[in-house]
Formats: C-alpha cells, structure tokens, sequence
C-alpha cells in the first residue's frame, strides 16, 4: 500500500486543492481511504476517473512571509503563496516541528472549507506517521497551504491577533472563546451533546448557515459539551464523538448525506493527528473537533430522523458498497465507520451503507 498512496500523491501534487470553485479536491483522501479498506483495489482506476475534475495550483504571486502570515491567514487569493510557503517550510524542518507550530494556529479554523483541511491534514499526517516520503511531506504542504488560505473561524469567536507569537506554540489563552459563551460546565456524553444542537433548518450555502448558526440562542449552549477534557482523556474522547458521529450519520443522513459525513470525519482526522502533536495540544484539538462536528450537525440534521439502520452488516458488504459508489465520501466514511463497527458500534456498518446509497 505505501508504494501506492506515495504514486498517487505524486500523481496529484501538481492538482490544486479545489475545483469548479470551492469544491474541495477529495483525490488524497478518499484514494488513502480506498487503499486502507481495500487494498486490492485499483486505485489507479479511481484515480484516472477523478482527476479529470481536478485543476492546476495555482502559482505563487507575493511571498508569505513569517512576519505577515497573520494578514494573509484566510485571504483565498493567497491559496498559492500559502501552498508555496508550506512547500519550504517543509524543505526546511522537520515535519512534526512545523505541525506543532502551526496546528495551534490553525485548528481554530476547523471549520473551513466544511472541515475538508482539517480532514486533508488529518489523513497526511497519519501516513507521514507510518513512513516519511518526500510525496508525503508534499502531501502534508498541500493540505496545510490550503487551511491557512480558507481560514475560517467559527462566528462569535476571535481572530488570532498580531500578538500571537509568530513562531512555536500558541497558548491556548490566546485563542479567544466565543463571545458571550459560557464556560464549559463538565461533559455530556457526546451522543447526548450532537442531539443537543440545534436545528438551524437554514438554506444557502456553508458561509451562509455558519453565519445564522451564530446568531442562534441554542448554539452557545451547545458549546459547553467542549468541556476541558484532561490530557490523558483526549483520545478516548475523540473516539467516543466519533463513533456518535457516525450512529448519528445513519439517523440524520437525509438531511444533506453527503454534508453529514464530516461530522464524523473531521474529528476522526483530529484523531490521525493527536499522536503527533505535543501533550499540551491534545485539549484544543479536541474542542476544535467537538466544535466542527457539531457546527455540521446543526447546519445540516434533519427535524426528523430516520430510524437507526439494520444492525451488523459485514465489512466485505461495507466495502463492496463503498467501492460500488465509487464516491469519495462514501469511500472515506466507509473507512470511519468500519473502525466504529470494529468497536462494537451496532450500527455503524448500517450506517456505511446507508451513506454508500443515499450518496450515489
């Protein structure tokens, strides 16, 4: 699989990070997906059926630079200087170094792009962590380029100032929480705290609905299930959403199928990442995770669920329909939900299967 996933990056390193506007190039991810629960399939098939939607980078115009990132952090017209500037970041450190100085930076903006850079990096990093590659450390250039250019932080809170250091790691004092919002007050169990959001039943596209999102009176509520979550906690906790996420997929999936993927996918990809980022990082990895996953849910659930789907369901049948598809969110919550299944979800293959029809 190594040698596969390396072909692939380098197949699709000269891509841009979206297409037909701001549709979100899935070719990295969902090609990683594909591999991770099939690895006999074709992925060069997948690829060459995929990449015709894709476009070129765009260039670089004007340099950034480690004294002016803050004025260019969530400038889309700087899309290119942001992939250039990660491209030599990278040449120059090791890349564990420039992740943690730059995650704190950026994981409050989790939210951008529908979470898709937040997924992009989750998914880079892991497979930096299994074997470091020159396509892979590109890979991981991509994907940070493309979060610092759509920046994008939840509504109501702060944008990092200029006086955040420029260089190592962000207190998490700096970060400001949302206005008005009350302290975190002790957690709920996260399948309990995603019903607990909202149902914002608004049209128009993400920008559109995040904006009334935080104007809703039920939202800051919703907040206080972020609870400060001890260190050592942080990956159980990560795991415990997700798997909510994805029970909650297989009820809610009507409500915008493909959309409601990432409410499991994104804090999964916090997931990939919190073994490569210092200790002290882990508690606003998982508020940021928590935070975007239920921003998804509250945009996009429906007012009245679907019943749970079937319980069981074989990994080959998951596979098969995922596969099937063909379709990238349905490859990559296939994968979610698989690992879900393996923890003794009951429904998590249900809802794998529900995702991989709906979709298509």
């Amino acid at each position: 699989m190594d040698g596969a996933l390396d072909e692939v990056y380098e197949r699709l390193r000269s891509t841009g990070p979206e297409f037909d506007g701001w549709l979100s190039n899935h070719g990295p991810m969902a090609a990683d997906a594909l591999l991770r629960i099939d690895p006999s399939a074709d992925v060069h098939r997948w690829v060459d059926g995929y990449v015709g939607r894709l476009e070129q980078a765009p260039g670089e115009r004007w340099p950034v630079t480690g004294d002016d990132w803050h004025e260019a952090l969530g400038d889309a017209g700087r899309l290119g200087d942001w992939l250039a500037f990660f491209d030599r970041e990278l040449a120059g450190a090791p890349w564990p170094d420039v992740l943690a100085r730059w995650w704190p930076r950026l994981v409050p903006g989790s939210i951008a792009s529908a979470t898709h850079c937040l997924i992009r990096t989750g998914h880079a990093v892991r497979a930096l962590r299994e074997v470091e590659t020159a396509p892979r450390r590109a890979e991981l250039a991509a994907a940070l380029g493309y979060w610092a250019a759509r920046w994008q932080p939840m509504p109501g809170s702060a944008p990092l100032s200029g006086a955040v250091p420029p260089v190592g790691i962000v207190p998490r004092s700096a970060i400001a929480p949302p206005v008005g919002a009350v302290p975190p007050v002790g957690g709920r169990p996260p399948g309990e705290a995603l019903d607990g959001v909202p149902v914002l039943g608004a049209a128009g596209d993400l920008r559109a609905r995040l904006d009334r999102l935080g104007l809703h009176p039920g939202w800051r509520p919703a907040l206080r299930a972020a609870a400060d979550v001890p260190v050592a906690e942080v990956p159980a906790a990560l795991t415990r959403l997700v798997d909510a996420a994805v029970v909650r997929y297989g009820r809610w999936a009507p409500g915008s199928p493909v959309m409601l993927v990432h409410a499991a996918t994104a804090p999964r990809a916090a997931a990939l990442v919190l073994p490569a980022l210092p200790p002290e990082l882990w508690p606003l990895t998982h508020q940021a995770a928590w935070t975007a996953a239920a921003a998804i849910a509250a945009l996009y659930r429906p007012a009245a669920a679907l019943p749970d789907p079937a319980r069981g369901g074989s990994a080959e049948e998951v596979v098969a329909a995922a596969v099937r598809s063909g379709d990238e969110h349905a490859l990559k919550f296939a994968e979610v939900a698989l690992e879900s299944a393996s923890r003794g979800v009951p429904t998590a293959a249900g809802a794998a299967l529900r995702a991989a029809a709906l979709i298509n």
